[in-house]
């Protein structure tokens, strides 16, 4: 198997200064474009739609917000931390390789848990008794406290809390099954707790098999407004929603208050299992800061076919649906969340709205072809400009040269997000109460090239 890449954070402000002015501009001349055929001329009716093109543009709030932040820097503390992952149905390789990155960090944890949540293929349970020996042997030699404990099938959250529940280390990292952490990961994840009153911490997300196919590599610039663009204005502003499962540190009293709550979530009168990285920041989220360390990289398998790609997104969809109505009745009124969730809301029916209208309007249906043209103007303009992000971070496994190309081809990732993730997340806001455990996986859907138990 060959080695993980290596990567690191790369925030320029020059590259937002050079790159962002000239697409700022083109997107004001686009607007001004707009304006005019629109033709906010006093009458009410033009008017009031100007106002709603001015609004949807504006949820876009994060874009600028996302620039200003800044990595927490890193400060030795005495902080007690368990790296807990549970595993269910993981390709062996793929296990191997987060183990043994977990034991090669800068700054080792002082435990690791591990938990097989009674994964089994083909009726047959997966056995992964020679890594599990080998992790053994290995962690000991480096004075790494751990545990592996398989249990019966319950879920993420139960396999989770099977050992966190009663664990008294000061700090959890909470890192999936099938993903391989960077060296440095938790040395700097750790740094924001320097601060008492940050409770949960997100690293960042990169795509460990980004060129497996043309869905990997789209994957990874769709990650992009997420990971590098709204959890990193959220980050400045300390108020990070969700956390991704795939990395992310809490303190310790958070996870342990909710023992047997967090398990035992319920929507609609049915088990909650999916989004437990949501669920886990919701709880920090209310008893402090959340925020987002861009230093703390981590790689992740995404799904190579189409079929678990779609059904990946569905799980999501409706997990964050069900976090949305959480955060609309647990959030203070007067608060960021609050607002920024009903922003999201008022985009989402603007992005309808205004087309029907305008195709309805009979004094803008001729003017259609200038509308929309002026729209895809300033649209690319936004594009590009979250596309940026994609410089912030220097991978080892990637050139220059490929890193433009994925830039250049940006607008093909927000035409996916408008033709089919779109859609496909008002599908699954109707149909958020199909909640399962895993949600995703019979078998194992992904490995990792080389492999070999």
């Amino acid at each position: 198997m060959e080695e993980a890449p290596s990567a690191r954070y790369a925030r320029s402000r020059t590259l937002f200064v050079v790159g962002s002015l000239p697409l700022i501009a083109f997107a004001v001349w686009g607007g001004y474009h707009l304006a005019t055929v629109v033709g906010a001329f006093g009458r009410l009716d033009t008017t009031s739609l100007a106002a709603a093109w001015l609004m949807s543009f504006l949820a876009q709030w994060w874009v600028p917000l996302a620039w200003l932040e800044r990595p927490f820097p890193v400060r030795p503390e005495s902080l007690v931390v368990t790296v807990q992952i549970p595993v269910y149905n993981e390709d062996p390789a793929t296990l191997r390789a987060c183990l043994r990155s977990v034991l090669a960090q800068s700054r080792r944890p002082d435990r690791v848990r591990v938990v097989n949540d009674g994964s089994v293929e083909r009726g047959v349970p997966v056995k992964y008794a020679r890594i599990r020996k080998e992790f053994l042997r290995e962690a000991r030699a480096l004075g790494v406290r751990v545990t592996w404990d398989r249990t019966e099938n319950r879920g993420k959250r139960f396999a989770q809390m099977h050992v966190l529940a009663d664990d008294d280390a000061d700090i959890f990292v909470t890192l999936d099954s099938d993903s391989v952490l960077d060296r440095h990961a938790i040395r700097e994840g750790l740094a924001p707790f320097a601060d008492p009153k940050v409770r949960s911490v997100a690293g960042q997300v990169l795509v460990l098999n980004r060129t497996a196919n043309p869905l990997t590599r789209l994957t990874g610039v769709l990650y992009l407004p997420f990971t590098r663009g709204l959890r990193s204005a959220q980050s400045v502003l300390r108020r990070v929603t969700i956390n991704s499962g795939t990395l992310a540190f809490y303190r310790g009293d958070v996870v342990r208050r909710y023992a047997g709550v967090y398990e035992n979530e319920r929507f609609a009168g049915r088990p909650m299992q999916m989004n437990d990285d949501s669920m886990l920041t919701f709880y920090a989220l209310l008893e402090g800061d959340t925020v987002h360390q861009p230093s703390a990289l981590v790689f992740t398998l995404v799904p190579e076919r189409f079929g678990h790609y779609f059904n990946q997104q569905l799980r999501w969809m409706r997990g964050t649906t069900v976090r949305h109505l959480w955060w609309l009745r647990y959030m203070p009124l007067t608060g960021v969340v609050f607002w920024t969730t009903v922003a999201e809301y008022a985009h989402l029916v603007l992005a309808i709205v205004l087309p029907v209208t305008l195709v309805m309007h009979d004094g803008h249906r001729g003017d259609l072809g200038a509308i929309g043209a002026a729209a895809l103007q300033i649209g690319l303009a936004m594009n590009y400009l979250v596309a940026l992000r994609l410089f912030t971070v220097r991978r080892s496994d990637e050139p220059l040269a490929s890193l433009v190309l994925a830039y250049v081809l940006s607008p093909v990732a927000s035409l996916w997000r408008l033709l089919v993730l779109r859609p496909l997340y008002l599908y699954a806001m109707v149909t958020c109460r199909r909640i399962g455990r895993w949600g995703t996986r019979d078998g194992v859907e992904v490995a990792l090239a080389g492999r070999g138990a």
